[in-house]
């Protein structure tokens, strides 16, 4: 299929898709608004780690579709966060180099607003799919992405005017868009790119209604929580062919809220991670003038601290670790997690995060967890 013609169909998938949106809104209440935006974007390829600069060869390039619920402060949590929008997103990027191909991501984002809303931070994560991803034989330049189905996560700052004639209006900015598997699958050194965005915005309802302001109330507080927290995964090391393995972490810790937005937190880690005995067994043999004899254990343990942002039954985790128990080096003893947690209820959540150590990814965690 020519690039001219897959551009069209996927224009087509995104205005049924549209036009579903817009039915579900006009039978659901009045107080439901939305509108819809079309993004361009070129820019460049982010040399982050000089194993891809081979990699690096063009501008890459392609478009940004989004529908936005808009908020106004009839739920509480709207008025904090100055009535941001949320919705869906589907991205199209042709990253202008042979092996890499061309990327495709479906995303769920967040709109926040400034300045008397001109200025409009985007957070989005979501998926992707890799057209090439990296082969032994047919691909083996592409040491980006080791499989074709990808974690991708995109950030954009507009400068944003809406309504400017008929419902639509215009925006211009910039954007970061980041590909990686998590080292799911080897190679993983991922792929960033910088992007300048031009595009438009069409609001999909007349006679928006104006902005609810709740009435001041107490300071928010509440007692110090405990939380334990089970993740799971799958995951490989660095070296290409080792092997997939599952991994398990068990993870307790205290947080505070600080008010209604955030709370800090306090815990400890367990890592129970089968491609380390690989690994182990690899360096073992290959490397022996490294020092690891093969009989050292798989098993980590680490203390962090952490932060969430609550927005609604979403929140937003960041967490910096340290190992104090760390039998092999692997990456270094500073680790992070970024990632979300969806409240089921008062208690339970589920969870999807990130583990890294600095810019190398280990694994994507999916997790189940308890707020007392």
């Amino acid at each position: 299929m020519c690039r001219t013609s897959g551009m069209k169909n996927l224009y087509i998938v995104f205005i049924l898709v549209a036009q579903v949106f817009v039915s579900a809104q006009e039978k659901a209440e009045s107080r439901h608004f939305s509108s819809v935006d079309i993004n361009y974007f070129y820019g460049n390829i982010a040399l982050h780690n000089k194993d891809i600069r081979h990699l690096v060869t063009g501008h890459p390039e392609g478009f940004i579709l989004s529908w936005n619920k808009k908020t106004f402060g009839f739920e509480g949590w709207e008025q904090y966060y100055n009535y941001p929008d949320y919705g869906v997103s589907f991205a199209y990027q042709n990253l202008k180099n042979s092996a890499l191909g061309e990327n495709y991501a479906l995303y769920g984002h967040y709109n926040f607003y400034f300045f008397k809303r001109n200025l409009m931070l985007r957070l989005g994560q979501g998926l992707a799919y890799a057209t090439s991803p990296y082969d032994r034989e047919e691909n083996y330049r592409n040491v980006a992405f080791g499989s074709r189905l990808l974690s991708s996560t995109y950030l954009m700052l507009n400068f944003k005017k809406e309504n400017l004639w008929k419902g639509i209006g215009f925006q211009m900015g910039l954007s970061l868009i980041h590909y990686s598997n998590a080292n799911v699958k080897a190679p993983n050194t991922s792929v960033n790119s910088v992007t300048f965005n031009i595009g438009l915005n069409y609001q999909l309802q007349d006679n928006l209604p104006d902005y609810y302001s709740y009435p001041q109330v107490e300071k928010y507080t509440e007692p110090i929580r405990y939380n334990a927290v089970f993740r799971a995964g799958v995951n490989e090391s660095d070296i290409i062919g080792s092997g997939q393995y599952p991994f398990y972490v068990f993870s307790f810790y205290a947080d505070k809220r600080l008010g209604r937005k955030s709370a800090i937190q306090l815990g400890t880690d367990v890592f129970y991670s089968n491609f380390l005995k690989e690994y182990i067994r690899y360096k073992s043999i290959a490397f022996p003038e490294e020092g690891i004899t093969g009989r050292e254990d798989h098993k980590r343990a680490g203390i962090f601290v952490g932060h969430e942002l609550f927005v609604n039954s979403l929140s937003l985790i960041t967490q910096l670790g340290y190992y104090v128990y760390y039998p092999v080096e692997f990456e270094g003893r500073l680790y992070q997690r970024v990632g979300v947690k969806y409240y089921l209820g008062k208690k339970l959540f589920a969870a999807l995060t990130l583990k890294t150590h600095a810019a190398k990814a280990e694994a994507v965690e999916l997790g189940v967890g308890i707020r007392l």
